[in-house]
């Protein structure tokens, strides 16, 4: 049974999804994708990288012991920085950086909402920090701010 409460939280969530879809960042966010998607040099690019990433997944089979574990794992690194170079790319990750940050401050607003004992893993160790006070296992005696 739902109460006023929950409606209003599901109504609150939805009002919230508008508005984020129709935010200045959601539409940079979205132009960088497609940037991304419609390059096409940089989709060839990817292509060969994701292969790479097979032989690399192969080599790890075996690990150091494989014959080409030095030269793939150096080709992948090398390969992966120069993708993390290009201009579209880091773009792209940028913005989908800010999007995540922004995901995750909403949805650490609307689990405060609901009860204060709900974690959100954020994979920001900052927001992460801030909503453990203590799990219980701390060790320190209380020094950490847990009681």
């Amino acid at each position: 049974m739902m109460t006023m409460t929950d409606i209003s939280l599901v109504q609150t969530a939805q009002d919230m999804s508008e508005k984020i879809t129709s935010s200045e960042l959601f539409q940079e966010y979205i132009e960088a994708k497609l940037e991304v998607q419609q390059n096409t040099d940089l989709q060839r690019r990817l292509q060969e990288f994701q292969q790479l990433k097979e032989q690399y997944d192969e080599v790890q089979r075996f690990g150091k012991y494989h014959p080409e574990f030095k030269e793939i794992t150096k080709r992948v690194r090398e390969y992966k920085r120069e993708l993390d170079t290009d201009p579209v790319v880091a773009s792209f990750k940028e913005k989908e950086k800010e999007l995540h940050e922004m995901l995750s401050e909403i949805s650490q607003m609307f689990a405060g909402e609901v009860s204060p004992n709900i974690k959100v893993p954020t994979g920001n160790p900052f927001f992460d920090a801030q909503q453990s006070s203590c799990s219980g296992g701390c060790g320190s005696g209380g020094s950490c701010g847990c009681s």
